[in-house]
């Protein structure tokens, strides 16, 4: 029960900010991931759209925003070995926009969630 409250709270806060956001839904996030696994969360966005988010792990995680151009890839927001992030996101141009998680050498459960 005690870990059920932090995420009611991340959902209405997340549920608030995308009302804003069109009216949209939040994409929850509740994965494990294995040492060296990867999770993804993309999405489109219109230049000047903005995105809250907010999660936390277990163990650290690396942490990226990122799009791509042809065969580049290119990262607004990085973070390695990091527990938990939050924040907002606003896109300069439009594009597909991949929020992803690698765990590193152990095991990861990572909570969450963005806002549409």
């Amino acid at each position: 029960m005690k870990r059920l409250l932090p995420l009611a709270l991340i959902a209405a806060s997340l549920a608030a900010t995308a009302a804003e956001n069109r009216g949209a839904d939040p994409i929850a996030i509740a994965v494990t991931l294995q040492p060296k696994k990867i999770h993804e969360e993309c999405a489109r966005m219109e230049a000047g759209q903005s995105r809250s988010w907010q999660w936390k792990s277990d163990t650290p995680v690396d942490f990226n925003i990122h799009y791509h151009r042809g065969n580049e890839v290119f990262f607004p927001v990085q973070r390695d070995a990091t527990r938990g992030e939050g924040g907002s996101f606003t896109a300069k141009h439009v594009d597909d926009y991949c929020w992803m998680w690698t765990a590193r050498e152990a095991a990861a459960k990572i909570e969450g969630g963005i806002a549409k």
